[in-house]
Formats: C-alpha cells, structure tokens, sequence
C-alpha cells in the first residue's frame, strides 16, 4: 500500500510541475521589443539582428531557460550587495524616473537599460558604468582564460554603448558563476572609435528595407545551425505578418520608436505592429528562397510570385483570389499555394488556410 501512494504522489508532483511549468511559459515575454538592445548589437550577423528588429517570430523558450533567465535578474540585487559591503557607492535607478538608467538612439529604435553605476572601487575613484552578468561553468572558465572582449563580444559591445552614451571612461563588468559562485570583475576601457561602428551598424538593422545578406549561405554553418532564424533565412519558412515584416510600413526617425503605415496613412502603435491587418503585404525578400517576383500592384494591393519550385504562380494580397500573407505563414508546404485544388476549396467554401 505504501509503495502505491508514493506512486500516486509521483504522479500528483508530475501535474503539479507541468502546471507550474505552463505558469511560466505564460508569463514569458514574446521577445518582440519596442527596439533593437543594446545587449544584442554585438552579434556578428547583422541579418540576424534584422530579423530580431522586425519580428520575424515570436521568441520561443523552455521553462527551464526561462527560470534560468529570471534567475540572471534575481543575481543583479545580490551583487550590487556585495560590492555595496565592500563599501562601493551604487546607484541602479534612475532618481527621475525610479527605473533603470535607459538610453536610446536612431529615432528611439535602438536602445538599452544599464545595470547601473558605481564609485569607489578599490582600483579607482571614478564613476564606472556597471553590468552584471550570470554564467555557468564552461562559459565562466572561458571568461576567466580570454577576458570579456573575446570570451563574450556581446556583453562588450553593450558595455562599450553605454560608456558612449553616459561619456564615462570605464566600466566594471561584474560576472558570477552559476555553478560553484565563483566571482570575476574585470574593468574595460571606452572605445569611441568601436562605439561609432555599433552606433552605424544599429543604423544599417533599422533602415534596411530587406534583410541584410547571410553571414554565411551555409545552412550548416555554426552560427546558422543555431540561429532561431534559420527556417527563414535558409528555408521557406515565413515570419510573422506583423507590421515589421509589410511593405507599407517603414522605421521613423523623427521620433520615439515610431513607425508609420503608407496604406493606412498612420502612425502605428506597438499594439497595431503586433497585429497587423488583413492589407499586409509580405516584403518579397522574405520570400526569395522559394518564390520569384513576378508583378505587383499597390493601389490593388496584390504582389505576384512564381513558386521556384512548381514554376505556377501566386498572389499575396487582400483580394480573395489573393492569399493573405497569415495564409501564407500558416501553410506548411508552400507548393499547396499552387495548387489548384487547394484554389478551388478556398473558393467553393470561402475558406483560408490557418495553422
């Protein structure tokens, strides 16, 4: 009898664990930011960068990585007490707004919030911008070998904008490892001249009208191999049709993040982006890997393309002869937009393809 309620147990912890597990992945964030991060600008492929900024899918995580993430937030409080111990003068919150120190750039479209600041450490007397970051063994080790520059670029780059943006000259990069907790602090000099090149670099991701060229036109490549974006970037994969991804809409600079809609005439809120409407019209470069442009029409709002494979055609738009552009993201194999069959259902029924 015991050894059937420790069975019945194991299945009441087996429920309750999905159930907390599906709490988390509702809470999660849909990675879809107002702007492009500074935590991000230092990734070499700017494609990649592209497609983050446009909001080519939806960010996509386990739990477990998800608690891992959170995990990373809560450490932020534990080492800003121990440099505060060691007698550190820290200040993480902005006193005009209560919240993180923010900065923004390019219209308000690339931007970031800084850990904070901090004065009095042992090896200078001067203001320091402050990072903190968690790791786990592999990567702490690889930190301690080759320094924050080479071991993560990514955490460089962000420290190297945020000296450029407050005009201090040093930053403490402040590192623990998940693992055992070992510590490693490691100060960086400002870089203006690297500042200027991320600053273009972030320039180049908000303005570009298509997706900057691959890093590599190697499916298998390491960095393409890994990438979330990879179904899109090398396969027939079709983002999001939110704004981002339409040719009516375009990245103001005049402004705070804006972006504006030709069809509609509008500003566009992030409300509106996420959404998108039934006018959307994919832009053609996201298409390329399978289908040809062929024609198009703005005032009907149609584009034409020539599936590569079955050498027939099809339209995106809003007519109903047109496949709208959720359609043409919800079907799996791209060939049934060919195909007359499917055409024929879609009219006879009035229907749409859906996921």
């Amino acid at each position: 009898m015991a050894e059937l309620n420790f069975r019945a147990d194991l299945k009441l912890a087996d429920r309750t664990l999905a159930k907390m597990e599906a709490s988390v992945a509702a809470k999660a964030e849909d990675g879809m930011r107002p702007h492009l991060g500074a935590s991000l600008i230092g990734r070499e492929c700017e494609r990649q960068l592209w497609y983050t900024f446009r909001w080519a899918k939806k960010a996509e995580h386990a739990p477990r990585l998800l608690r891992l993430f959170a995990r990373g937030q809560r450490e932020e409080a534990i080492l800003i007490d121990l440099l505060k111990q060691a007698g550190v003068n820290v200040v993480d919150t902005d006193a005009n707004t209560g919240k993180q120190f923010t900065f923004s750039a390019i219209g308000g479209h690339f931007g970031g919030s800084m850990d904070g600041a901090c004065q009095g450490i042992e090896e200078s007397r001067e203001w320091h911008c402050l990072e903190f970051k968690t790791h786990n063994k592999k990567s702490f080790d690889d930190l301690i070998k080759k320094g924050v520059q080479q071991a993560k670029p990514e955490h460089y780059a962000q420290m190297v904008c945020y000296l450029g943006w407050t005009g201090m000259q040093r930053a403490l990069y402040m590192a623990v490892c998940k693992d055992d907790d070992r510590l490693h602090l490691e100060r960086i000099d400002a870089d203006p001249a690297y500042f200027e090149r991320l600053m273009n670099k972030a320039e180049r991701v908000v303005t570009a009208q298509e997706p900057p060229e691959r890093i590599n036109d190697d499916p298998s490549w390491y960095q393409c191999k890994w990438c979330d974006y990879s179904p899109i970037c090398h396969g027939d994969a079709v983002p999001l049709p939110t704004c981002r991804t339409c040719c009516h809409s375009t990245p103001e600079l005049n402004g705070e993040a804006r972006w504006s809609c030709s069809r509609h005439g509008s500003d566009l809120s992030v409300a509106d982006q996420k959404s998108g409407c039934q006018a959307h019209l994919i832009i053609p470069a996201l298409l390329k890997n399978w289908a040809e442009l062929q024609d198009a029409s703005l005032p009907e709002n149609w584009v034409q393309y020539e599936h590569k494979a079955t050498e027939k055609f099809f339209r995106n738009g809003l007519p109903f002869e047109c496949y709208q552009s959720v359609e043409i993201h919800a079907m799996e194999d791209k060939r049934g937009l060919t195909d007359e069959g499917v055409a024929a259902f879609r009219k006879a029924f009035e229907a749409k393809v859906v996921a």
